[in-house]
């Protein structure tokens, strides 16, 4: 059975072939080194949000083992990888996540964390802010709006307060204002339309979060949803698959090819799987160059030609988008 993304993707009539849109420009293959190691170390979340590309959920098992995890430390301290991104669902309900930030940590001055918040009030989290802070990590938290309403509405009733209740606990173990204790926000859309620039969201948050709940971050990133997993099922069932990806194909922009993140990182499932981007795991394409992390251990890095699909349109679309925000 195919990957239901790419099938629907596929089938949408009059969209140029995104690969037909990189040949020739020289960024179809990774750069020489490896920046970023992104890891996906599971699918289960305690929430079921709207735009996840995952789809990741209460109900999900998916769980990344220690022994994939111990792979993907070799790799890292092999490659001296400059950024470990550990993501999910909620990575935090991984039963070795501790062990796997600390060990992380050993071997690399960034690691990101990337966090619902909400998590951080159930029983068993509650002291992951300070052990956050103690590792220095670095903290990107989802927070689709900085109003109830809209957040609500994508990630489920009471979540924004629970989110602030969050923040401010963040806040006052100095996330946000110690410079070593890195603070992000991200920004989706509610729906079928393109974030808005993200200099301008970024202060718009930041004025309206201080002012309302005293709360400081140090970025907002701003990120295209991509028409895979939840986000994808819903277009279709809306009817918005075809404009939406006829608008992501119209504003195409090729100056955000050099920083595609694809480039630059390796995306690693849960079952160690090895892809070019977290979109691509979500739609079922493997990077070329070994099929599990277990592949690359003892190897030297080269470059490779990047695994392509209709989604790619996302990340090239208007000022570009990735998991670190606008690219261009």
């Amino acid at each position: 059975m195919g990957n239901p993304s790419m099938e629907r993707l596929d089938a949408v009539p009059g969209i140029q072939a995104f690969e037909s849109r990189v040949k020739g420009t020289g960024y179809e293959m990774t750069d020489a080194s490896l920046d970023t190691m992104q890891v996906n170390v599971g699918r289960l979340c305690n929430l079921s949000c709207k735009h996840c590309h995952v789809e990741a959920g209460p109900g999900r098992r998916e769980i990344m083992s220690s022994s994939v995890m111990e792979d993907i430390l070799t790799v890292c301290r092999e490659q001296q990888v400059g950024t470990i991104d550990i993501t999910g669902g909620a990575p935090e309900m991984n039963p070795h996540f501790r062990w796997f930030v600390q060990a992380c940590r050993e071997i690399c001055d960034h690691v990101i964390v990337r966090t619902n918040m909400v998590i951080l009030t159930k029983l068993g989290y509650e002291d992951l802010p300070e052990f956050y802070a103690d590792h220095k990590v670095n903290l990107v938290c989802s927070l689709p709006y900085y109003r109830p309403a809209e957040t609500d509405r994508v990630r489920g009733s009471g979540t924004f307060q629970t989110s602030i209740q969050v923040l401010r606990r963040l806040n006052g173990v100095g996330y946000g204002s110690n410079p070593e204790l890195v603070l992000d926000l991200v920004y989706n859309p509610a729906g079928a339309f393109f974030p808005p620039a993200q200099a301008g969201m970024e202060q718009e948050y930041k004025t309206k979060l201080q002012a309302d709940f005293d709360i400081v971050f140090n970025r907002l990133f701003t990120i295209t949803n991509n028409p895979v997993g939840r986000f994808g099922a819903f277009l279709e069932r809306s009817g918005n698959l075809r404009g939406y990806m006829e608008k992501l194909c119209r504003y195409f922009n090729p100056a955000t090819l050099p920083s595609m993140m694809c480039r630059f990182q390796l995306s690693v499932g849960y079952d160690g799987s090895v892809y070019d981007c977290d979109f691509n795991q979500a739609a079922g394409l493997p990077a070329a160059g070994g099929a599990r992390i277990s592949d690359w251990v003892g190897k030297p890095y080269r470059p490779r030609k990047i695994c392509f699909g209709q989604h790619c349109y996302a990340c090239t679309a208007g000022a570009g988008s990735s998991c670190g925000g606008a690219t261009a």
